[in-house]
């Protein structure tokens, strides 16, 4: 792997794995794993997709909300968290990984959660790619499996081969997600390019001074009711 590969692997204010409990996580989701990078995506996508629980009402433009250290406090984030959980687990254990973002529509969610947004288009939806074999995979480890559940899809799996970024449909046949707009992928997590297309896409969220207004809510919870 040459030199052009290094910024996808080294710990930054996002990418903490050098802090000892994101270490510590990965080691101990990793216990018994074989050392194949491929089994050790696997391995870490699962324990980011549901040791945390989905949740974007703790959005924050607070930038140590997005790293992998705080995720890992919270145990509840959004997308951008959880993919960068993955990304800094990996990058711990020599695989590149690097962040996309993309705009989508989802066709399923929480009543509360589209009013809240004013929108079914979710902008700045992130997942992490990480380079095994030769080529850049796609992972989506936002939605937790008890989410899933309670939305009627199939918790999204990841095979190490083969991109994975939404579930396309529920149990009943309905489409639920669509990616309407792709901004790329990014060696470190562009903060306020993020904050900017959030603040542009729901003013309503921010307050005269552009502070995220404060806002509590579970999404498990209110699918519940």
């Amino acid at each position: 792997m040459d030199s052009s590969f290094d910024q996808y692997l080294v710990a930054t204010r996002f990418y903490d794995y050098d802090k000892p409990a994101v270490k510590a996580w990965a080691d101990q989701v990793l216990e018994g794993v074989p050392g194949d990078p491929v089994e050790v995506a696997k391995a870490l996508y699962l324990a980011a997709r549901d040791d945390v629980s989905y949740n974007p009402y703790v959005f924050s433009d607070d930038p140590k909300t997005l790293s992998a250290s705080h995720v890992l406090e919270t145990r509840q984030s959004y997308c951008i968290p959880k993919a960068v959980l993955l990304g800094a687990a990996a990058r711990y254990k020599g695989i590149p990984a690097r962040l996309g973002l993309a705009d989508v529509k989802n066709h399923l969610s929480s009543p509360r959660l589209i009013e809240w947004l004013r929108s079914d288009i979710f902008r700045m939806h992130g997942y992490i790619e990480l380079y095994l074999n030769g080529q850049w995979v796609k992972a989506t480890p936002a939605f937790n499996a008890r989410l899933c559940r309670l939305m009627k899809v199939e918790p999204l799996a990841f095979d190490g081969v083969n991109d994975s970024i939404f579930q396309e449909y529920t149990d009943d046949g309905a489409q639920h997600m669509e990616y309407v707009n792709e901004h790329g992928e990014f060696a470190d997590v562009p903060m306020d390019f993020i904050l900017e297309g959030i603040q542009s896409a729901y003013p309503h969220l921010f307050d005269s001074d552009n502070q995220p207004r404060s806002v509590s809510g579970n999404m498990e919870s209110e699918l519940l009711k």
